[in-house]
């Protein structure tokens, strides 16, 4: 059965608040259903991540979570509808790098300020993309990799997710950082990257690690590089691009947003609500099977992450020529 607390009852009884685990809150949150908005369609990450967090909030703090798919304008659509919203914590952002720390430099003018516009609360994860290579090409590492193509100048064709994706700006990086000349070719998603990869038109190309170990499993693509901080549990046999001499660190971070202006006690209060869910037993186990590796973070180490990304990415995305034009 789902509750819903008004004001009177508060503060009549404040105990009534406390959802199993989070302690006795001082602060109205939540007295209504909870709708999390996302910034891609079903199926995707940012999807399945939104679902899982909401299932077991929903458990915790005994309201009903919905979650609310407004794909569109590289997430910036999904974002402006959480800006415009009550700050009271009843609507929030499932955030990633699409609205946050890539659409203030791609486009010429967005509708929010990333850093102003919200109140950042949960970092979640982040998951890593990585560099596929057809088996046939001969090459095992990096450096094997970048020989080939400048033996090879404009051969070599990359896929990627679309221009401006993360897969997009790391391959462009990398060409830049490496002094090479691959062609890229964006597609509407990696699935159709990945057909094209298996029928031998692609050479190459990003994505996340997580979601192609099943292809290296298979022996159908070797990854030469990962560009995680460190190596990651899903395919720990495959080493950074840091590793082998590239200083490229690109995550597709996952975290929870709100509008800007939510009481710092509600803050607080769903920090440690989303923070008890993010540490169940099921939660970590499925993140991981999805290649989201978990960091704990405050609110205000997440809220300066968001700050500091759109600086790591911005001469990426120039670099890049994703920038609108």
């Amino acid at each position: 059965m789902t509750f819903i607390l008004n004001r009177r009852t508060l503060l009549a009884g404040a105990s009534l608040l406390a959802a199993p685990g989070i302690g006795r809150a001082q602060t109205a949150w939540p007295t209504k259903p909870i709708r999390i908005v996302v910034t891609f369609p079903p199926g995707g990450t940012s999807d399945i991540v939104a679902r899982l967090v909401g299932q077991y909030l929903s458990e915790k703090v005994g309201q009903q979570v919905i979650v609310d798919n407004r794909a569109g304008a590289g997430g910036t659509l999904a974002a402006d509808i959480v800006k415009k919203e009550a700050a009271d914590g009843h609507t929030l952002l499932l955030a990633n790098n699409a609205p946050f720390t890539i659409s203030p430099t791609q486009f010429r003018q967005i509708p929010y300020d990333t850093v102003k516009d919200f109140t950042h609360i949960a970092y979640i994860g982040a998951s890593a993309p990585g560099l596929f290579v057809q088996p046939s090409l001969g090459v095992k590492t990096l450096k094997e990799f970048i020989d080939k193509a400048k033996a090879q100048p404009g051969q070599i064709k990359y896929g990627s997710s679309g221009v401006g994706s993360i897969h997009h700006v790391l391959g462009e990086a990398l060409k830049r950082r490496a002094g090479i000349n691959v062609v890229h070719v964006p597609y509407r998603g990696t699935a159709p990257a990945i057909q094209d990869f298996k029928a031998g038109v692609l050479t190459c190309f990003y994505d996340l690690v997580a979601q192609n170990v099943p292809l290296l499993s298979a022996n159908e693509a070797v990854c030469v590089a990962i560009a995680a901080p460190e190596r990651i549990s899903q395919a720990p046999q495959v080493p950074t691009f840091r590793e082998q001499g590239v200083d490229l660190v690109l995550e597709n971070w996952l975290g929870v947003s709100g509008p800007a202006g939510i009481p710092a006690p509600v803050v607080a209060t769903m920090h440690t609500a989303l923070s008890e869910v993010l540490a169940l037993a099921p939660v970590k186990e499925r993140l991981m099977s999805w290649g989201v590796e978990q960091k704990a973070m405050t609110s205000a180490a997440y809220a300066g992450f968001v700050a500091d990304q759109i600086q790591v990415w911005r001469p990426l995305i120039i670099e890049a020529g994703a920038q609108e034009r």
